[in-house]
Protein backbone atom coordinates (compact mmCIF):
# COMPACT_ATOMS: atom_id res chain seq x y z
CA UNK A 1 0.00 0.00 0.00
CA UNK A 2 3.10 2.39 0.89
CA UNK A 3 4.54 1.63 -2.23
CA UNK A 4 1.01 2.50 -4.61
CA UNK A 5 0.93 6.03 -2.51
CA UNK A 6 4.45 6.73 -3.37
CA UNK A 7 3.97 5.76 -7.18
CA UNK A 8 0.93 8.12 -7.30
CA UNK A 9 2.42 10.50 -5.59
CA UNK A 10 5.65 11.01 -7.79
CA UNK A 11 3.30 10.49 -10.76
CA UNK A 12 1.33 13.80 -9.54
CA UNK A 13 4.89 15.47 -8.62
CA UNK A 14 6.05 14.60 -12.40
CA UNK A 15 2.59 15.94 -13.84
CA UNK A 16 2.60 19.00 -12.25
CA UNK A 17 6.72 19.47 -13.09
CA UNK A 18 5.46 19.04 -16.37
CA UNK A 19 2.26 21.12 -16.22
CA UNK A 20 4.76 24.26 -15.04
CA UNK A 21 7.41 23.88 -17.57
CA UNK A 22 4.43 23.74 -20.38
CA UNK A 23 4.29 27.02 -22.59
CA UNK A 24 1.63 28.80 -21.96
CA UNK A 25 -0.55 30.58 -24.52
CA UNK A 26 -0.65 34.05 -24.38
CA UNK A 27 -3.49 35.70 -23.81
CA UNK A 28 -5.89 38.00 -26.44
CA UNK A 29 -4.64 40.79 -24.94
CA UNK A 30 -1.24 40.12 -25.66
CA UNK A 31 -1.96 38.70 -29.30
CA UNK A 32 -4.53 41.38 -30.01
CA UNK A 33 -1.10 43.72 -29.25
CA UNK A 34 -1.53 44.83 -25.88
CA UNK A 35 -3.30 48.02 -24.34
CA UNK A 36 -1.92 50.35 -27.04
CA UNK A 37 -3.39 48.22 -29.77
CA UNK A 38 -6.72 48.25 -27.56
CA UNK A 39 -7.00 51.85 -27.60
CA UNK A 40 -6.01 52.17 -31.13
CA UNK A 41 -9.31 49.52 -31.60
CA UNK A 42 -11.52 51.62 -29.89
CA UNK A 43 -11.12 54.65 -31.14
CA UNK A 44 -11.60 53.95 -34.35
CA UNK A 45 -14.68 51.71 -33.02
CA UNK A 46 -16.23 54.45 -31.26
CA UNK A 47 -15.75 56.51 -34.31
CA UNK A 48 -17.85 55.13 -36.58
CA UNK A 49 -20.36 54.73 -33.95
CA UNK A 50 -20.17 58.30 -33.80
CA UNK A 51 -20.41 59.16 -37.55
CA UNK A 52 -23.35 56.61 -38.19
CA UNK A 53 -26.37 58.50 -38.37
CA UNK A 54 -28.38 55.62 -36.97
CA UNK A 55 -26.06 55.39 -33.75
CA UNK A 56 -25.04 58.73 -33.34
CA UNK A 57 -27.65 60.18 -30.79
CA UNK A 58 -25.75 57.84 -27.97
CA UNK A 59 -23.42 59.92 -28.44
CA UNK A 60 -25.49 63.30 -28.54
CA UNK A 61 -25.33 65.56 -25.52
CA UNK A 62 -22.14 64.26 -23.94
CA UNK A 63 -19.05 66.80 -22.57
CA UNK A 64 -15.91 66.14 -23.95
CA UNK A 65 -15.02 64.91 -20.52
CA UNK A 66 -18.02 61.90 -20.58
CA UNK A 67 -16.69 61.50 -23.97
CA UNK A 68 -13.61 60.36 -22.99
CA UNK A 69 -15.15 58.26 -19.93
CA UNK A 70 -17.11 56.26 -22.53
CA UNK A 71 -13.61 55.66 -24.24
CA UNK A 72 -12.05 54.35 -21.07
CA UNK A 73 -14.41 52.49 -20.05
CA UNK A 74 -14.40 50.74 -23.52
CA UNK A 75 -10.65 50.20 -22.98
CA UNK A 76 -10.35 48.93 -19.78
CA UNK A 77 -13.67 47.02 -20.30
CA UNK A 78 -11.88 45.29 -23.27
CA UNK A 79 -8.26 45.08 -21.76
CA UNK A 80 -9.64 42.99 -18.65
CA UNK A 81 -12.09 41.06 -20.57
CA UNK A 82 -9.31 39.49 -23.24
CA UNK A 83 -6.86 38.98 -20.42
CA UNK A 84 -4.90 42.16 -19.95
CA UNK A 85 -4.33 43.92 -16.46
CA UNK A 86 -6.79 46.58 -16.61
CA UNK A 87 -9.57 46.66 -14.67
CA UNK A 88 -13.05 47.63 -15.45
CA UNK A 89 -14.41 50.10 -12.93
CA UNK A 90 -17.87 51.25 -14.87
CA UNK A 91 -21.10 50.07 -14.25
CA UNK A 92 -22.61 46.72 -15.44
CA UNK A 93 -23.74 46.57 -19.28
CA UNK A 94 -27.39 46.24 -17.91
CA UNK A 95 -27.31 49.31 -15.76
CA UNK A 96 -25.72 51.76 -18.31
CA UNK A 97 -27.53 50.72 -21.30
CA UNK A 98 -31.34 50.70 -19.42
CA UNK A 99 -33.47 53.10 -20.91
CA UNK A 100 -31.56 53.67 -24.24
CA UNK A 101 -33.91 51.22 -26.47
CA UNK A 102 -31.18 49.85 -28.34
CA UNK A 103 -32.59 47.61 -30.77
CA UNK A 104 -31.61 44.50 -32.96
CA UNK A 105 -31.10 46.25 -35.88
CA UNK A 106 -28.79 48.70 -33.76
CA UNK A 107 -27.13 46.17 -31.63
CA UNK A 108 -25.69 44.06 -35.22
CA UNK A 109 -24.81 47.53 -36.73
CA UNK A 110 -22.44 48.35 -33.79
CA UNK A 111 -21.39 44.67 -34.50
CA UNK A 112 -20.67 45.62 -38.12
CA UNK A 113 -18.46 48.41 -37.42
CA UNK A 114 -16.34 46.74 -35.00
CA UNK A 115 -15.94 43.48 -37.72
CA UNK A 116 -14.81 46.45 -39.58
CA UNK A 117 -12.61 48.29 -37.39
CA UNK A 118 -11.08 44.83 -36.57
CA UNK A 119 -10.21 44.13 -40.06
CA UNK A 120 -9.10 47.60 -40.91
CA UNK A 121 -6.35 46.63 -38.16
CA UNK A 122 -5.97 43.42 -39.49
CA UNK A 123 -6.64 41.35 -36.53
CA UNK A 124 -6.40 37.53 -37.68
CA UNK A 125 -9.65 35.36 -37.78
CA UNK A 126 -8.81 33.56 -34.93
CA UNK A 127 -8.17 36.55 -32.52
CA UNK A 128 -11.35 38.90 -34.38
CA UNK A 129 -13.64 35.45 -33.72
CA UNK A 130 -12.37 35.24 -29.77
CA UNK A 131 -13.10 38.80 -29.26
CA UNK A 132 -16.61 38.79 -31.01
CA UNK A 133 -17.89 35.60 -28.81
CA UNK A 134 -16.62 37.61 -25.75
CA UNK A 135 -19.06 40.91 -26.59
CA UNK A 136 -21.51 39.02 -28.22
CA UNK A 137 -22.01 37.83 -24.15
CA UNK A 138 -22.85 41.16 -23.54
CA UNK A 139 -25.98 41.71 -25.83
CA UNK A 140 -28.73 40.17 -23.49
CA UNK A 141 -27.87 43.27 -21.36
CA UNK A 142 -27.62 45.86 -24.04
CA UNK A 143 -30.54 45.19 -26.34
CA UNK A 144 -33.67 46.26 -25.00
CA UNK A 145 -35.95 46.03 -28.07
Amino acid sequence: MKRLALITCLVLVSLSAFAADAPKQPTLYTRLGGYDAIAAVTDDFIGRLATDKSLSRFFVGHSQDSLGKIRQHVIDQICAATGGPCVYTGRDMKTSHKGLGITDAEWNASVAHLTATLDKFKVLAKEKSELLGIVSTLKKDIVEK
